[in-house]
Formats: structure tokens, sequence, C-alpha cells
């Protein structure tokens, strides 16, 4: 694998391997070379360069050792996706947290350490920083609190894609276009003859020709061309462009060009005292905008201060805790750029700058607006959002008369100060959102035109409104508000999610209103003045107490009208001829039963194209009524009452583009639909229809969604549309597609059918638990970015993993994250049993294992484990969910909704807001981080960090027999979704695919056109769902033939397996000295082993995880391992009989199946120790319960075990699990023992794959692999069998043999 240079004995060195070089090194640093593969794919290292078991040892004596993966300068960075790049001898440098990059170069003969972040910049190490300690520190603040944990991961290769250490810069392959090529050429200036050729100096920089004025390029300007086409334009170039380069300092041939006036160092390392550092600009005489933000300055470069021709200066997001003085000498600054900073006061030298017209001090720490600005008489903006301003000083800002707009967003206010009467006649606009107020007072700005107060805590708003235009004043306690006069000039008013019980008085007098935003509210009644205002083009009323609109007299110009969730029985009956503008209605989630006429002439006038009416009482009788709308392009009916839609109406809608009909009573759809020529969208699922509607054949048809209907087949067409790209018809039980017809819908992108079911097994059982039911609609969006991941039977049947994965804009990590968080959780759960500890360690490495994809793209993420409750003995599961981003889980409990996730976002987390505050990021205005994303959790996303963590938010609670179902949806859905409505409206719903279809339609009948995805899990915790044999239920087996060995004796211990996992039980019907020829040579000597009374064995009872086996009696041992090759013959004959059964068919299969063996109690291997000091006797009756063979799983996560048991005569013959111990007879005659057949076949597929051959079973049962017996011949069989089990030797029994053990069950788990 490489070998090992070892430098002399110290602390920080592991012991030292005998084969290892007598090299030493003067850093005391341990360091191993490597040669180590690339994944190629994700450009990470492969798991098997890890150092060997001596290293590890030294690891492991101290949490603070570890070591460091440095790369060489030639290796490609984490950026790139070329595969074919070489690599160089990767170091393995192990060390200690204490260990600075000093010694780790001295050791390396390195000069500096770099470090790259995510794949993006890298920075040079200073020489006494600790690599080491950086990535325990970057562990720590992801999210990983086990110290020993931590160092796991800092030693895990694929850290390398988040956090990377180089012994050389790295060039990095984005940036080649910026590389620097040099040389001395002739160049002349025009391609005249006047013109000559002359020796210069010329640099090809990316896409600019740099070109030295004279021969000696050090002295005189350089020109700078840029190039295209490949060839030199005539203008000289201004602007420089070094952003995200990793610089220190700039090129030093920049200082001898005079053209340049704008530099833009963004994103860079920028050093001062460096030949082109920032004590060095200064020469740039020219130099008018410097962008310097996000260096990590932590000083202010004093020398910047000389530069006097600056108009224009960045420096956000550096550190910087104060100016220096010296900024007042920058006298033609008009735009100064502060913004997070960590200043709290500014410099009065600052006044000095008369002609600066903006200065940004948002996300700093000051406590109150600085009195500088009273000297900035140019300044029109106080922008300080983000800062820590408690009290709002109104005297402050009377003061400042040149100011017009106050941007105090994302403070802490709490009050207000009025120090006198006075007005203020200046502030036009005011932003305070994201505050504490409680009560907001503004009537002295007498010329206020613009409030936003969203997200306060505001109970009572009295402003002014002479000027008062726009007024936005969402997600507060408003109980009231005043404006005094009344607002003649008010365009817009946002009044949503408040608690006002009517709509303001002075609201319905304004005259130029266009917009009102109510929802969300208590209101009772839409006043008249307002339905019928002459000036309003947007109502917005819905999730309201309204139970009827006004009638309209007049015609009014509004064009959109929302008043869905109210209680609404009617609409006006002059709505439609009186509205005649109304382009979009929403009155879903009322309690219509019918809709008023278009009009009342014969040629309609109306121009409604969007209408919304799901959820309602509607009838058939509405549908007449559509007809007066032409226009329609989109109409949902979804849940209401429909049984028919008429032919002849769905006919004159020619215009319809979309069409939701769901949840109805529909048995057809009118082929009439066929003339809806624009037609793209068409969702009827959970109907009764059972004819296939005739769409294939319309020419833009997109989505079809007919599932959970009742289709039988499907009549296509020769050729379908090309444009046909999701097609669903899950949820037909009895729909059949011929090979022709899938073929035919090979070219879809998206067929969705159900699968065929596989027989259940033992494995299986637990899924009687719980069931889902999964529904994804693209909305208006092109692409879905959501995805579910959904395992009923998770760690082999034990419980069951579901998730919801929303990427927002990007489609990729959704998947990956399906494909792979399961795989994760199941190695951290054979890591941890704390919920917390694993759930963490799940995100935290899945956001991990998401590579380069990780690093620019982020999604939500929520994952919900159901396990059996180890903690809570009165409970039989729980249930722990974890979650980042937006994506939520909610709990049905007798009705009620739980909610078990936490939102990960700006707006509804305060103390994550504050947290990313204090990190220094920069919030937009429309609240997201950086300008990228509203969450401040996330998988992915690398580039943010700190800001965007992937650690999420975890929850436990114990599942009861009053939980009903669990509801999982991502940001959309619980946008028009409240836990309440949704737990409602799915409570009902047997078929859990038809409640989470049922989600979507409402999420898109109230307004959602984004990506919407809703899983409902069923989940039935409770006596009733026992499978357990003990309580009367077993799962369903064929009847068989009668047994014909006696058992008496109730159940009896057997030997537990230490190996964890879903035990499969072996019935044998082979004879003592077979089953002591095959086993007895393999089966530890530890064991002990029992000989084979019975030709057929009975089942052992069944447990399931409500009614766990007791434990008591049980002991553990080591599981030994045996080959089982079958000497049978397939009639069920010793294979030693010369003459088989007349009549009996058989195949010659050969089964061979890789085990563990855990022989139980028995007799006949008298030669067999025993493990116990005092074993068991057994009584005679006990001597006919014959051998079983618990056959358990090495590498299975679950750590429930199944123990063979026997059963009472009487009891077995009444049992219907009896007939499992036979088999089921298939319509060709043969006989299959269903439930040890599928052991023996699940225990198959786990064999290894030898050269040798295991046969790898198949999941489902093949009759020709069975032996048959006719019915003839069942008897002469039966008692060939007994002859042979008869004509064997049985031992005396012993009186130790007689003791007997506790009873103990198996169980499922």
């Amino acid at each position: 694998m490489g070998e090992v240079e070892p430098g002399p004995a110290g602390p920080l060195e592991p012991p030292e391997p005998p084969e290892a070089p007598a090299s030493r090194r003067p850093g005391g640093i341990r360091v191993l070379k490597r040669n180590m593969k690339r994944n190629g794919s994700r450009n990470c290292l492969n798991r098997r360069s890890r150092f060997g078991s001596r290293e590890r040892d030294w690891l492991r004596e101290d949490v603070k050792r570890g070591c460091v993966y440095l790369y060489g300068a030639d290796t490609t960075t984490a950026t790139t996706t070329t595969t074919s790049s070489t690599t160089s001898d990767l170091h393995l440098v192990l060390c200690t947290v204490e260990t600075p990059a000093s010694e780790i170069c001295a050791g390396e003969g390195r000069e500096s350490l770099y470090l790259q972040l995510h794949g993006d910049l890298v920075r040079r190490l200073e020489p006494t920083e600790r690599p080491l300690q950086i990535v325990y520190d970057y562990l720590s603040r992801l999210g990983f609190d086990d110290p020993v944990r931590i160092q796991e991961e800092a030693a895990n290769p694929d850290l390398g894609c988040m956090l990377r250490f180089y012994g050389e810069k790295p060039c990095q392959m984005d940036h080649l276009d910026r590389i620097l090529l040099s040389g001395i050429y002739n160049v002349r200036k025009g391609k005249t003859q006047l013109h000559k050729w002359a020796e210069r100096l010329v640099v090809l920089c990316g896409t600019c020709l740099i070109v030295s004025s004279v021969k000696d390029c050090q002295t005189g300007k350089m020109h700078i061309l840029p190039l295209v086409g490949g060839k030199v334009v005539s203008q000289r170039i201004s602007t420089v462009d070094l952003s995200c380069q990793s610089l220190e300092e700039v090129p030093e041939h920049l200082f001898y060009s005079q053209d340049i006036t704008y530099l833009n160092l963004r994103h860079n390392f920028m050093q001062l005292e460096r030949p082109g550092g920032l004590d060095t600009f200064y020469k740039f005489s020219q130099l008018k905008g410097l962008n310097l933000s996000h260096n990590k300055l932590g000083l202010f470069p004093v020398l910047l201060c000389e530069i006097s021709t600056l108009t224009e200066l960045n420096l956000s997001c550096n550190g910087l805790h104060d100016l220096p003085s010296q900024i007042g000498n920058l006298l033609n600054l008009q735009t100064l750029c502060l913004d997070g900073n960590l200043l709290t006061t500014l410099p009065e030298e600052l006044g000095n700058l008369q002609q600066l017209s903006s200065l940004g001090i948002s996300f700093n720490n000051f406590s109150q607006i600085p009195e500088v600005y009273e000297k900035l008489m140019m300044l029109d903006k106080v922008v300080m959002a983000g800062n820590r301003v408690e009290v709002l000083h109104l005297g402050v800002l009377n003061r400042m008369s040149h100011i017009k707009h106050v941007d105090l967003r994302m403070n802490h206010l709490k009050t207000m100060v009025i120090e006198n009467l006075e007005g203020n006649k200046y502030i036009t606009h005011m932003d305070l959102r994201d505050n504490q107020l409680t009560d907001l007072d503004l009537s002295s700005l007498c010329n206020l035109e613009q409030l936003h107060c969203e997200r306060n805590q505001l109970r009572e708003l009295t402003l002014s409104g002479f000027s008062l235009r726009t007024l936005y004043a969402n997600s507060n306690r408003l109980t009231a508000v005043n404006v005094y006069p009344v607002p003649s000039l008010l365009t817009s008013l946002e009044l949503s999610r408040n608690l006002l019980e009517c709509v303001p008085d002075w609201a319905c007098e304004t005259k130029k209103i266009e917009i009102l935003d109510v929802s969300y509210n208590l209101l009772t009644e839409v006043p008249m003045r307002i339905l019928s205002s002459l000036s309003l083009r947007k109502l917005m009323v819905g999730h309201n107490h309204v139970q009827n609109l006004p009638a309209l007299v007049e015609h009014i110009p509004l064009e959109v009208l929302d008043i869905q969730h109210n209680l609404l029985t009617r609409l006006p009956d002059t709505l439609f001829s009186k509205a005649l503008n109304l382009r979009y209605l929403n009155a879903s989630a009322n309690s219509l039963e019918s809709l008023p006429s278009a009009c009342a002439g014969e040629e309609s006038l109306s121009a409604l194209q969007l209408l919304y009416l799901t959820n309602n009482l509607l009838t058939d009788q509405c549908v007449p009524v559509l007809v007066g709308h032409p226009h329609l392009r989109i109409l949902h009916l979804a849940n209401n009452q429909l049984q028919t839609f008429p032919a002849s109406k769905l006919n004159k809608l020619e215009q319809l583009e979309e069409l939701n009909l769901s949840g109805n009573k529909l048995k057809t759809i009118p082929t009439t639909i066929a003339n809806c020529r624009r037609l793209h969208t068409l969702v009827a699922h959970s109907n009764n229809i059972s004819i296939f509607p005739e769409i294939l054949q319309l020419p833009q048809i997109q989505f079809v969604d007919l599932s959970c209907n009742d289709l039988t087949e499907i009549l296509i067409p020769e050729t379908l549309p090309a444009t046909l790209q999701d097609l669903d018809l899950t949820g037909n039980t009895n729909l059949v597609l011929e090979h022709k017809t899938l073929d035919t819908f090979s070219h879809i992108t998206t067929l969705k059918i159900d699968q065929k079911p596989l027989p259940t097994t033992d494995s299986t059982v637990t899924s009687t638990f719980w069931s889902h039911g999964l529904a994804e609609m693209a909305g208006q969006r092109n692409k879905l970015c959501v995805s579910a991941l959904a395992v009923d039977n998770f760690a082999e049947g034990v419980g069951a993993v579901y998730g919801m994965f929303d990427g927002d804009r990007n489609e990729e990590l959704p998947r990956l994250l399906q494909c792979t968080m399961a795989d994760v959780l199941l190695e951290e759960v054979q890591q941890s049993t704390n919920d917390t500890v694993f759930m963490a360690n799940t995100f935290l490495v899945s956001h991990r294992k998401l590579g380069m994809a990780g690093q620019k793209l982020g999604s939500s993420a929520l994952l919900c484990y159901i396990r059996p409750d180890t903690a809570d003995p009165t409970s039989s599961f729980s249930l722990t969910v974890a979650n980042v981003g937006t994506c939520q889980a909610v709990l049905c409990r007798s009705g009620k909704p739980v909610p078990l996730s936490k939102v990960f976002s700006l707006e509804q987390d305060p103390q994550e807001a504050q947290r990313v505050k204090d990190q220094k990021a920069i919030i937009t205005e429309d609240n997201k981080v950086n300008g990228v994303t509203c969450c401040t959790r996330m998988l992915g996303c690398t580039y943010l960090y700190p800001w965007i963590l992937p650690k999420p938010h975890i929850s436990s609670i114990p599942l009861t027999i009053q939980d009903e179902l669990l509801i999982l949806g991502n940001k959309a859905l619980w946008e028009h979704l409240s836990y309440t409505e949704a737990v409602n409206a799915v409570r009902r719903v047997q078929d859990p695919l038809a409640a989470s279809k049922k989600l979507c339609t409402l999420a898109q009948s109230y307004g959602c056109q984004d990506n919407v995805g809703a899983m409902v899990v069923y989940l039935n915790i409770g006596e009733e769902g026992c499978t357990c044999e003990m309580n009367g239920l077993s799962l369903p087996g064929p009847v068989g033939f009668a047994p014909t060995t006696i058992i008496k004796d109730p159940p009896k211990p057997t030997t537990p397996s230490s190996s964890s996992g879903i035990a499969s039980e072996f019935s044998s019907e082979m004879s003592t000295s077979e089953v002591s020829s095959e086993v007895g040579s393999t089966a530890s000597d530890e064991h002990n082993t029992v000989g084979l009374d019975a030709g057929l064995l009975p089942r052992p009872e069944r447990r399931c995880s409500l009614h766990p086996m007791p434990t008591s009696g049980v002991f553990q041992r080591q599981p030994s391992c045996a080959t089982f090759s079958s000497n049978q013959s397939d009639n069920g004959l010793d294979s030693d009989d010369d003459q088989p059964v007349e009549g009996v068919i058989t195949n010659g299969s050969k089964v061979e199946v890789e085990v563990d063996i855990h022989c139980c109690r028995g007799r006949d291997l008298d030669n067999s120790p025993t493990l116990m000091e005092n074993p068991p006797a057994l009584c005679p009756e006990e001597r006919a319960r014959g051998l079983f063979f618990g056959i358990r799983r090495q590498n299975s996560v679950n750590s429930g075990i199944l123990l063979p048991v026997s059963k009472d005569k009487t009891e077995l013959q009444k049992s219907p699990s009896t007939s499992c111990l036979y088999g089921k007879k298939l319509s060709n005659g043969s006989i299959v023992p269903l439930e040890d057949s599928l052991n023996l076949i699940e225990v198959a597929t786990e064999a290894p794959k030898k050269k040798t051959g295991y046969f790898a079973a198949p999941t489902q049962l093949e009759p020709e692999d069975q032996f048959v017996v006719p019915r003839d011949l069942e008897e002469e069989v039966k008692e060939q069998m007994k002859h042979h089990q008869e004509c064997r030797p049985e031992p005396e029994p012993s009186e130790e043999d007689r003791t007997e053990l506790p009873e103990e069950f198996d169980t499922a788990l």
C-alpha cells in the first residue's frame, strides 16, 4: 500500500513498524506516503487508502490525535470533474490538535500549507495555525458532538470535498483562463506603413492582451486590450476583475497600467505588506472603484486612504472592528459599503466626506443610529438592517432633514420614543420588518408613503394618511389599524395573518386602492363598499369566517378574487354579470352547493380564466353554468359530489388547459374531452372511472393522473402524442397492461403503475402495522425537485423509514439523498442505540456523502424512523423524526395534529435568524441568506458554511394505539394546508395513496404553483395489528393434510443466537443420521445438539413486536457456520432409497445454503457436549418434539430473536398456521411448503457467491423446484417416513433431562 517514513521519537509518533525504513524527518511528524487512487465520479479518495492497524491503535489512545490528508500541488481540486487528471503521492500526516502548520511544513520540506474549503478558494495557513484543530472545529460546528466520532470523521478521506489541505498552492482548473502567459514580441499599433514594429512585452491574461507602452516594461504604462473573437479591439479596458482568485496580492504588471479605474478583488485573501499587497495600491493613480469585500482583512488598510481618486469603496464582510480617522481624506468618495463587519461606531472624520451619497452599515453591531449621519448631507438613506438597535428615537431622525429612507429591519427594536410633538416632514419610506415591536405610532411622520412592519408583534398600528401609498403589516397580532386622515393616495394594503375582526372603515373610504389582502384574519363579512369599489383590482379574503358576500349592483373592475376557506354556501347571483373583468376566482374549501350563472343574455362576456372550486358540495347541476365561461383555462372541481360531467358541456370548454376532477364519483370522462385541443393536464384520481378517457389523441397533453380508479384496460391509438410526459395509473387494482401496451408507453418520461406484490414472509410481518402512499406533483414548474424515501420493512422488517427531500430549484440532491440516506441510517443504527445520536450522524454523514454535488447545491430533508421501542415498556414502537430545512412531519393522534418537525427558515425561526446574523451573513430583503436560500439548515450548500449547517432537529415519540397516521410534506404543502386541515382531509380516506394524492390536489387548488410532495403513512399500532399465534392470529397459510407427529408439551426455551437479525426457521425432513452427518461435522462443539424425532416438524409459534418473548433463561452463544446440502430426492424420501414412490415427480434440484446453525434441545446425539452445567432433561413426551434449526443472519441490523417452540397436539391441529407446515397445492398439482420454503429461500439469498456455486434462490416460489406428491399417494409417503423414524434407536432419558425451563416465544423482530 505504501511505505512509512517515521520521524524522531516523540509524543506525536505512533509505535514504529518494524518494516519501516530508518529515515528521519526534522519536524517529528509521522508521515505516511500513499499513492492513493481517486474515485473518478466524485474525485474523492477511496476507502482503501486507510492507514494500517498500528496507526489506528495510536489514534485510539487519545482523541486529540488524528491525521491530516496533505495533497500535492498537481492534485486536481475538488471542483474539477475531470477523471483523467494525474495525482501525486498523498501524504497522511499523523499529528495532534496542538501541532502547528510550521511543524508539518518542516517535516514535509514545504514553505507553507494551504487550506481549501468546499472546493472553492485556497488560503495559505499561518505558521501558528493548527490544521487538525481546524478540522475538529469544522466538524464540531457542523454538528458532531462525540470526540471519538469527530476523530473518525476527520480521518475520512471523503471530507476532502469540504475541507482539504495542500502542500503547495494548487492551480484550479476553472481558473486556467486567467493564467498569465507573457513574452517579448514585435507589435505595432496599426496596419499601415506608418506604423512600425517594435519589441514589447506582451502578456495574455484570459481574454485580455496586456502590452507595455515602451520596450522596458518597468517604465511606462501597460495597455490592456480586450480580445474579441481572438482579435484585439481598439478600445482600452478600464475594469479588471480578479475576484475569487485566492490572491494574496495583485499581479505586478497591473501597477504599470494607467487605464485601470475599477478593480474587483472580491473573495480573495489580500494581504497588506506584500509587493502587490494593499499597502501598494496608492500606485493606481486613476483608480476610482475598489471592491475588497470578503477578504478577511480584520483591519482597515490605512494606506487606502491615500488613493484620493476613489469614489467607490467596498469593504463588506472583512471582520472590521473600527475605521481609522484617515478615512476622512477620501474626499471624492461617494459610495462606502461596510456591511457584514463588527463596527459599533463611526469616526467623526467620516463627516468630511460631503460627497458621500451611499453608506451601508447593515449587519454590524450598532446599538443606535450614528450621529455622523447628521453631517453627511448628501445621504438620503439610513441603511442599518441587522444591527442591534433596541429603541427607535424619532427625535434623532427629526434632526436629519436630508434622510428620506430608513431601513431598520432585523434589529432588536422593542419600543419607540417620541421626544416632542414636532412632526417629521422628510421621511417617506420606513422598513421595520422582523423586529419585536408591540405598538407602533408613526402618526408624526406626516409624509410617510410606504411602511413595512411585517413579522413583528404589533397589536395596534397608528399612521398618518396624508401621503400613505402602501402599507405592509402582515404576520402580526393586529386588532386595530388607525390611519387618519383617510389615505386618499393608498393603492396597496396588506394586513394578512392578523387578528382583525373587520375591515377598517378608512380602508372602505379610500378611492384609489387597488390591492387589499386581509386573508388569515377573523373577518365575518366583506363590506359592500369594498366589494363595489371602483378602483379595487385584487381582493384576498381567504381563511376567514365570511358567511356571505354582498350582492353587486353596479359593474366593478375586480380582476382577482380569493375567498377560499370561508363559510360561504352561495356566491352573489350577479357576481359574474357585474364583475366582467374577473379573471381569477378561488372559492375552494367552502360549502358551495351551486354557482351563479355567467350572464342573462345569449352571448357570454365573462373573462374568467382560472376557476378553483375544490372541496365544496357542488353537484352535477353546476356543470352547465361553466359553459358561460368560454375562456376558462384552468378548472379545479376536485373533492365535490360530481357523478357525471355532461359531454355536451365539456365540448364547449375549448380553451381548457388544465382540468382537475379528482375525488368525485365520476364513472367516465366524456369522450368530448377530445375537443379540448389545448388540454395539457388532466387529474382525475380517486373516482370510479372504469373506461380510459380518450385523451391520448390530444396534441398537447403532458400530464395524466388516473390513479385510484377502477380501470381494467386501456385502448390506445397507434401513436401517442410526443408531448406526453407523465402517466399515473397506480391504484387501479384490476388494471392489466399487456406487453404491447407497455412498449407503447416506453417513451413516456414517467409511467407509474402498480408493482406485483411479492409473497409475504416472516421478514415482512411488521408491515401490517403501517402502510404508505406517496404523491408528487410538479405544478407549473418544468421539473420535479422533490423526492421521497419509503421503506416499509427497514432493517430486516423490524421498522420502517420514510423521508422527504426538497431541492427547491435542483433535482440532483433530492435524488442522491433518496438513494443513500436509508443506507447511512442503517450503518448508524448499528453503531448507536441513542436515537438522537444516530439520527444526527445520519444527516451529517449524508451531508458529507453528497461530495461535490453538495458544494453549491442544497436540499431540505426529513427522515422518519419507526422502530421497536426498547426504552418504554408500555409502547411497542417509537417514532424518531429529524429534519433540516422546510420539510415537515405531522402525526395524527386521536384526530389531532402533533407537529414533530421544526422549520429552519429566517422568517419562522428567530433563533436561527439571530445565529445567522451573528455569523455576519448578508440577508437580502427577500429574507434569503446571501440571496440564495431562506433556509438556515440544509444538506449541501457547503459553500455557505457556517451560515447554513446540516445539524437536524430531532424529536422522538412513542407510538400508541391512538396514533392514526403520519403525514410528510415539503414546504409547498404546508404553506397552503394547515396541520389540522391536512389531518382532517385524510383521516377518513381508506387508501394511503389516495390520501396523499388528495393532499397534493388540495394544495394546488389552494394556490400552490410549485413542486408539492406528500406522503401519508397509515399506522395500525394496537392489538388489532398483532400477528402472534398466541392471540389466535397467524400469517395466512395454505391448508394441507394433518400432521403425523404428536406433540403434547407446551413450548420450551431454546438456545438463541448472539447474532442479531430476523431469524428464519428451517424444518428438516431428514433422518437423524443424516442430520448428524451433515451438521455434526461443522457445528461448534460448544452448542447443544439434538436429534430429529419427526419427519415433518411444526413451525414455532410466532410472536410480534407487541408481544415480545421473555428473555429469562436465554443464554448467548457464538454462531457456528455450516453448509446444508439436501440429500433428499424431491419426493421427500432419502436419497439412499433406490425405489421412489410411484407417481412422485422429481426434478433433481439441489439447494446449498450457507447459514448459521443454532441447534435446539433434542436427543440422539449422545456424544455432543452440553453448554449448561445443569442441562435440561426431556420428558418422554418431549422426545417427539423433533429438531428445530434457528437460522440467523450475521450482518442484520435488528436485535430480534426467532426461537422455535412446539405446541400441544390439540392446539396444533386447531391452529390455522399448522397447514403452513405442509404446503399449499398449486394449480399444477405441486405442493409448496409456504412458510418454511420462504424462510429457506430468504436465507439462500444471503449466501455468499462463491465459485463452487451456492444457489441463489429466487425471491418467489417456483413449482418446479418443489417435490410433488399426488393426493392418492400422500398416506403412503407418510407411512414410509414414519417407518423411517421408528427404525432409529432412542436413548434412555436421564433425570437431568426432565428439568423444564421457563416458557419462551419467538418474535418476528
